[in-house]
């Protein structure tokens, strides 16, 4: 069974282009490294400080793999250290989902 896993940040919103930045680095660097990426999304109209992303994977254990090789992943270890320089992300919240099926 698919899941999908759901980021959602609290950002600081008087960095949001540094927060888009970073959210168009992870397009390339989350597929290389074997997830489904969906989609990041930005705030728009309403709340300024909530951003969100979806990522699908085959499994727990895949997406635990994945895991594995982002944190060896000389980009995907560069943005995280962006993020940690920056300070744009306040808050991360993770949630696993499984689609309704028939």
């Amino acid at each position: 069974m698919t899941i999908t896993c759901h980021i959602r940040y609290v950002i600081d919103p008087f960095q949001r282009d540094a927060f888009e930045a970073y959210a168009r680095n992870w397009l390339t660097i989350i597929p290389a490294c074997g997830g489904d990426l969906i989609g990041y999304w930005l705030p728009h109209e309403g709340t300024n400080d909530v951003a969100h992303a979806l990522i699908s994977f085959q499994s727990l254990a895949a997406y635990e793999a994945y895991r594995a090789r982002l944190r060896t992943d000389p980009a995907g270890a560069a943005n995280f250290a962006l993020a940690q320089q920056q300070r744009f992300i306040l808050r991360e919240e993770r949630t696993f989902l499984a689609p309704v099926t028939a």
